[in-house]
């Protein structure tokens, strides 16, 4: 019975469920690593995200004969002019939206006051409605309260964040210029613990894990990028206020899969009403639009079928990763899922072989 497969993955389920038990009745013991752990989260993502980015340029210059030394210190620089150029290019214009939204916000908090009060005062008189729409909107109208609890609890956050961000970020530096130095001896340190066919099978696993996050990294930005692009085009060509500070928004939460465009469209709905009621149409048409290029042209040629996941099994892992990691599951949920499916089909590969093998000796 020790042979059998399911018996094996059985006792590895019960031993798995036997520590993750084991640990969080001992989590105490472990705290001071957890706090480690989520000091270098960030900075460690944001190298990676870096070192993804930056890889092809340092994989060009080293091929035009630059040692390793000199291509570090020419991708800082270049870093360093891509944010230079884009603060000169950007900084100034946004910066004036941004002070421009802060004066208005207690003008546009008014509005959305003086808007929602008339919303519920006609509550009354949309009898003619279906009653399931009546309910729907009696039970949005009575909890616009805990509503608004909800967004301004998540700005304190966010503000936070803001600054325990600006406070990390002094140590990702540290970790780009060792993952540009080093990336090339993670994988034969791994190796060397193994031998023969299993040190292959690692090389392997790691090699096509090491695609699949370059490929989602360095597609999913460029995507974002093209995204808010296409966003301030059509936000400028409408005359909506604030037009390159939502398309910024809308390339930043295009990152996120599937909610993210949903979730970009709802402040520059409120700010298209509040302009002119019929440019909500124009901006819901813009984000469709957008978006329908995006999943039809831009995506398919940028990523192809690198990860190659249905779009009902990427929202059942943003509702689970959401519920179980709040924002981070939903951003990290999908990579880590494609990085978790590399790992299960190189198993499956190798265990295929090792049987043909088998077969083939008898």
């Amino acid at each position: 019975m020790a042979n059998k497969r399911w018996f094996q993955v059985g006792v590895a389920v019960l031993l798995t469920l036997l520590i993750i038990y084991m640990f969080m009745e001992v989590k105490t013991i472990f705290s001071p690593l957890v706090i480690i752990g989520q000091t270098i989260f960030m900075p460690l993502l944001i190298g990676g995200v870096l070192f993804y980015l930056a890889r092809p340029l340092q994989k060009w210059l080293e091929s035009m004969k630059f040692p390793r030394w000199a291509s570090i210190i020419s991708v800082f620089i270049a870093i360093g002019l891509i944010g230079w150029g884009f603060y000169a290019l950007v900084g100034p214009p946004l910066t004036k939206q941004v002070n421009s939204l802060v004066e208005n916000t207690p003008e546009i908090v008014k509005e959305i006051g003086d808007f929602t009060k008339y919303t519920i005062s006609q509550r009354d008189r949309l009898t003619d409605l279906p009653e399931p729409i009546q309910n729907t909107i009696k039970e949005a109208t009575g909890k616009i309260d805990t509503i608004a609890a909800v967004a301004g609890s998540l700005l304190v956050k966010f503000v936070q964040s803001v600054f325990q961000g600006v406070f990390l970020l002094v140590l990702v530096p540290f970790f780009l210029v060792y993952m540009l130095k080093d990336h090339e001896k993670f994988a034969p340190f791994v190796a060397k613990f193994f031998k023969g066919d299993k040190k292959t099978w690692i090389r392997k696993t790691l090699s096509d894990v090491d695609d699949t996050l370059r490929s989602y990294i360095q597609g999913q930005l460029f995507v974002s990028f093209l995204v808010g692009v296409m966003l301030f085009i059509g936000y400028f060509a409408i005359g909506l206020k604030y037009a390159l500070l939502l398309a910024l928004f809308g390339m930043m939460m295009n990152v996120v899969p599937f909610l993210g465009p949903y979730i970009a469209l709802v402040p520059a709905l409120i700010i298209a009403l509040l302009q002119e009621p019929k440019m909500a149409i124009y901006v819901a048409i813009i984000m469709l639009v957008s978006q329908q290029i995006e999943s039809n042209f831009i995506t398919p040629n940028v990523m192809g079928k690198s990860l190659d996941i249905h779009p009902l099994t990427v929202i059942t892992i943003i509702l689970a990763a959401g519920n179980i990691a709040g924002l981070w599951g939903i951003i990290l949920g999908v990579p880590t899922y494609a990085v978790v499916k590399s790992i299960l089909k190189n198993i499956y590969v190798h265990r295929e072989g090792i049987k043909d093998a088998a077969t083939e000796s008898i």
